[in-house]
């Protein structure tokens, strides 16, 4: 199945960065396979700068959209994206009409952020490194992009454990990748490589000890950062020591080629082992090296003396370098695409279903005074349901389905259509109304038994709420695993005090072509049919699903705080009683 990708990277395409990297090697081997990749990045080259202005104005498809000038970012920046850069990313997302998209450092105040935030389509995010967490800094913001968020992956087992903390879910560790072509090991000479790192001199001087008693060993001290200063060169090395900056893949894939030692910086760029690893060099890394970095250089000398173990690392290395190349993250990439597509459900057909039934207006959730929260009796709720011009009603009492069973009861003669139905409270995991049911379910079951009871019952299962933070709500990683079973997604709540939150339910319900349902939440009587659908009329659970696939959602409502000081008063007058 061929998908279109958006591959959305932080960091300026124009500047070699690790991060680059991985996605333009990814990107590579995805076109490969058939897909169209389209990578949407910052740059400061400017033909890159008018090549991404025509691409957004034809609509082309573009190997790479820049979207406008890299702006400075970093786990501390405060810098947003400026508001030309946020156009061009909206007609981007909006025009490439793409199936996933894909962020990766999202959690920095940048393009990957915004792209997963705003974006329509199934979406990835891939984490590198646990020193790029910080953003955005509200539990609030990190929850909303949560809720976007199909899949997280990340590129270690300590990177995903680090990103748990700030964005909870199930991540996937996928390769780094790494062009095995370009570092095809070489004849090796005797080079010990040092990846240097201007606050590591200790590192350095342990190096150059072991390395005096080697005297036809050179070193070669490797520079990958921009700024990075230049070492001072011991005499005890003089004309044995070089200095190489290498920024990008095949600058260091020189170095690599020929070496056969390296000893990572401690807080080096994992991508560098995996490539010396790939250019056959043994790896002079060895644990505890963070407290002791004497240790590393220890390490690296008994590689220079024994050439059987250093054959034997480069072996090793070797086959894990393998595991970590680019063809094996595009096959690790392509099993997380292909999960994903399968959460969205197809779009239902356009036809007119139960064409011969008249129309009417339903309201999917409302209480009586069978809620401990509620004081409305079964027979007014239904008096005042009809003289609203209601034609159907589901009452939804919290935990119990006693009202429920007594409006059924005594709806005989009524024109009105009682759907029996219970909010149910699980277990730390929100609430869950079932629908059509015939018996109690008892709150405290985990989510996942508690939407099990009410399908035993052959009964449907409506979310009510599901972004509202100021009401129990189930969390993203929740939602996401059981979207299969979801029946109707509440995009209407007339209770909410903030209309944002409707408005992700009905984000949410399109993106994933869910069935969407709207309900008054009502306590009191004036607030019975404030949120409600016009649908065709229907006979039980299966024919209710088909007439709301084509439903509209009607919102009528009132002050909130006018319907909550009713309630209040009701409740007070309930006490008093």
């Amino acid at each position: 199945m061929s998908l279109r990708i958006a591959l959305v990277t932080p960091f300026s395409w124009s500047q070699p960065h690790d991060v680059n990297e991985h996605v333009a090697g990814l990107a590579r081997e995805l076109r490969r396979r058939g897909h169209t990749v389209t990578v949407l990045a910052p740059s400061n080259r400017a033909r890159d700068l008018a090549a991404g202005r025509r691409a957004l104005a034809d609509g082309a498809d573009e190997e790479l959209i820049a979207l406008g000038p890299a702006v400075p970012i970093s786990r501390r920046s405060r810098m947003g994206v400026p508001v030309g850069v946020r156009a061009n990313l909206a007609i981007a997302l909006a025009g490439g009409r793409f199936d996933i998209v894909h962020g990766f450092e999202p959690a920095l105040p940048s393009l990957s952020y915004l792209a997963l935030r705003d974006s329509g389509s199934l979406t990835a995010a891939t984490f590198f490194s646990a020193e790029r967490l910080g953003y955005p800094p509200g539990k609030a913001q990190r929850e909303r992009l949560l809720g976007r968020l199909d899949a997280l992956l990340a590129t270690s087992e300590e990177t995903a454990e680090a990103a748990a903390v700030r964005f909870p879910g199930r991540y996937q560790v996928v390769p780094i990748g790494v062009d095995l072509d370009l570092f095809r090991p070489a004849a090796k000479r005797k080079v010990v490589v040092l990846e240097w790192r201007q606050a590591e001199r200790p590192l350095l001087r342990a190096l150059v000890r072991e390395l005096v008693a080697a005297p036809d060993w050179e070193l070669v001290l490797l520079r990958t950062k921009p700024l990075g200063g230049r070492p001072t060169l011991s005499r005890l090395l003089r004309g044995r020591v070089r200095v190489r900056t290498a920024r990008d893949g095949e600058s260091r894939a020189d170095v690599f080629r020929d070496a056969a030692v390296f000893v990572p910086a401690l807080d080096g760029l994992s991508r560098l082992v995996v490539e010396a690893e790939a250019a056959g060099v043994a790896i002079a890394a060895p644990p505890g090296r963070r407290l002791q970095p004497e240790l590393a250089a220890a390490e690296a000398g008994r590689l220079i003396d024994d050439e059987a173990e250093r054959r034997r690392r480069a072996e090793d290395g070797t086959a894990a370098a393998a595991r970590q190349s680019f063809p094996a993250l595009a096959d690790r990439v392509e099993e997380v695409y292909e999960s994903m597509t399968g959460l969205r459900r197809r779009a239902a057909q356009r036809v007119v279903p139960l064409e011969d039934r008249d129309w009417i207006v339903a309201d999917l959730h409302m209480h009586t005074n069978w809620s401990h929260d509620c004081s409305i009796a079964v027979d007014d709720l239904l008096d005042h349901a009809e003289a609203e011009g209601l034609g159907a009603i589901a009452v939804t009492d919290h935990n119990v389905i006693g009202g429920a069973l007594e409006a059924v009861e005594r709806t005989r003669n009524r024109r009105i259509t009682v759907i029996p139905g219970e909010e149910i409270k699980t277990d730390g995991q929100g609430e869950v109304i079932g629908l059509f049911l015939k018996e109690e379910i008892p709150r405290g079951l985990s989510f996942a038994d508690t939407v099990a009871a009410i399908r035993a019952q052959g009964a449907l299962v409506y979310m009510p709420h599901p972004f509202d933070r100021m009401h129990a709500i189930a969390d993203p990683s929740t939602l996401h695993r059981h979207l299969a079973e979801i029946d109707v997604l509440e995009t209407y709540n007339a209770r909410l005090l903030f209309e944002a939150y409707n408005d992700e339910a009905v984000r949410f319900a399109r993106k994933y072509n869910l069935t969407a349902g709207a309900g008054s939440d009502a306590h009191v009587l004036q607030g019975v049919g404030t949120g409600a659908v016009r649908m065709r009329r229907f006979s039980g659970p299966e024919e209710f699903l088909v007439s709301l696939r084509n439903a509209e959602i009607l919102r009528r409502p009132k002050s909130l705080a006018y319907l909550q000081g009713l309630k209040w008063v009701a409740q007070a007058k309930e006490r008093v009683r």
